[in-house]
């Protein structure tokens, strides 16, 4: 008995030390471990604990608290590069044909201007440096008081003012100037030559005038800017329901069919934006009533 004992205890012994030496299960690649992480992280990418951020998502989280009390992070937006909020102080340029800062090419020719008056209806002029603007160009008056700087291809150069509108075939470019103002640049036996031109904003210590035109009413009227600095966009009325704008005629006139806004106040825009509001003129039929404004130089 006491033989089989011992032989008993041995065996015990030995079962226990093979056991202890057999290796373990290793984590495969079927293992319940492996599949949960190939789930969470697609094929090809680094687990999200490793990525750096990208400089688009490097802009500063803010705090905001949760319907439950905790706090969640979100991004504060940041501005754009590429965005530039406008100057406020800025005016904004009124769409024309002719736009300041801009050189045209075309030709100049000459006509007799007599006594300086023309299509935008000024009046007689003591300065002959005068020229008609092209029909395309004149945009329906528009034009109508704008100071031109001329050069010719000699170098030679002078500023006139428009008074007039030449009428087809001159075409889009074209300058028809007083026959003294083409004296200045050429030889007048020429005719015809080429140029260049871009609008100006001369100085000027005079104020601006106002003119309604002849038979002008409370009824009805029509309103003149005289002596502008830089060409005029555009003119309001003031009515009992606000400002109102006026229709231009291709004569140089803003008219007003029904009457409204005759003799009272106005409100007067150049190309750059400007506004310049006039109040006190008398509805007095072709009277240049002047006033104490004028636009600013650019």
């Amino acid at each position: 008995m006491l033989g089989t004992a011992v032989v008993l205890t041995a065996a015990g012994v030995l079962f226990c030390l093979v056991t202890a030496m057999l290796p373990g299960p290793k984590a495969g690649a079927g293992s319940p471990a492996h599949v949960a992480a190939s789930a969470a992280t697609p094929a090809g990418a680094a687990p999200s604990a490793l990525t750096s951020p990208s400089p688009a998502d490097s802009s500063p989280a803010s705090a905001t608290p949760s319907a439950a009390g905790a706090t969640a992070t979100t991004r504060t937006p940041q501005p754009s590069a590429k965005e530039t909020p406008p100057a406020a102080s800025t005016p904004a340029l009124s769409a024309g044909r002719i736009q300041p800062g801009t050189t045209y090419k075309g030709v100049a020719t000459a006509y007799a201007a007599g006594d300086g008056n023309g299509a935008c209806l000024f009046g007689p002029s003591d300065d002959l440096m005068v020229a008609a603007m092209n029909t395309t160009d004149y945009e329906s008056s528009r034009a109508c008081g704008a100071y031109v700087r001329v050069r010719a291809a000699n170098g030679a150069s002078i500023t006139v003012r428009i008074t007039n509108e030449c009428p087809l075939p001159c075409a889009p470019g074209q300058l028809d100037l007083s026959q003294q103002a083409f004296a200045k640049l050429a030889d007048p036996t020429l005719g015809r030559i080429p140029i260049t031109w871009s609008l100006l904003s001369p100085q000027t210590s005079g104020a601006l005038s106002i003119r309604y035109k002849t038979g002008s009413s409370p009824h009805w009227c029509g309103i003149q800017v005289i002596d502008h600095r830089n060409p005029v966009a555009r003119l309001e009325v003031r009515t009992a329901a606000g400002w109102r704008r006026l229709p231009r005629t291709d004569y140089n006139y803003f008219l007003s069919a029904d009457g409204s806004g005759c003799g009272g106040a106005m409100r007067i825009t150049d190309i750059y934006g400007e506004q310049l509001t006039v109040e006190g003129t008398a509805l007095l039929p072709d009277v240049a009533q002047p006033t104490r404004v004028q636009f600013a130089p650019h």
